[in-house]
């Protein structure tokens, strides 16, 4: 598959299976599974045929390896930044001392004022390492990173998720917890 082709069907799989999978008429079980011939029949249905082949290219190469298929390869889900209602049934995990947050210029002053919150989407994002985080946020102008004080934030009893493509999540990151690193 060439490269304007899978990002065609990454994105595709991204609308349908984060945001509106009703659209295609799909359901997300527990997790966010979808039953992998269910996806290629709903996709085949609604005009835009994807393969078995190209899904599974999709999830190896996507670059922010944003599914994955379940131990048995029959069902894929999106591995986070769902904005409907799905539970990931992730399990609580101790985070790194620290973490990263990528964001535009722009939204600095708002941040450092009221912390991250998770918006529209079911957790705050927050990467490993300072090179990710950069990369997000210069999808929204110039990138502006923050360090998130972690370590202190387990402390005081916030939870963190680290998703199947080692993405972190959190509820929300109160400002005090923030650092401008660039």
């Amino acid at each position: 598959m060439n490269n304007s082709r899978l990002t065609k069907v990454s994105k595709y799989l991204s609308k349908h299976l984060r945001h509106q999978p009703e659209r295609i008429g799909i359901k997300l079980a527990a997790g966010g599974w979808v039953e992998v011939d269910e996806l290629l029949e709903a996709c085949r249905k609604n005009k835009f045929p994807v393969t078995r082949a190209d899904l599974e290219e999709v999830v190896a190469n996507n670059d922010k390896k944003r599914f994955s298929f379940d131990s048995t390869g029959t069902k894929i889900r999106a591995n986070q930044g769902h904005s409907v209602e799905v539970d990931l049934q992730l399990l609580p995990s101790v985070p790194p001392d620290v973490l990263y947050h990528g964001t535009g210029h722009k939204t600095v002053g708002v941040i450092m004022a009221n912390g991250l919150s998770k918006m529209s989407r079911h957790h705050v994002h927050l990467s490993f390492d300072i090179g990710t985080a950069k990369k997000v946020g210069a999808r929204h102008g110039k990138a502006v990173v923050f360090a998130v004080d972690a370590a202190k934030m387990y402390e005081a009893g916030f939870v963190f998720y680290c998703s199947d493509n080692g993405v972190w999540l959190t509820d929300n990151v109160p400002a005090q917890y923030l650092k401008v690193i660039n």
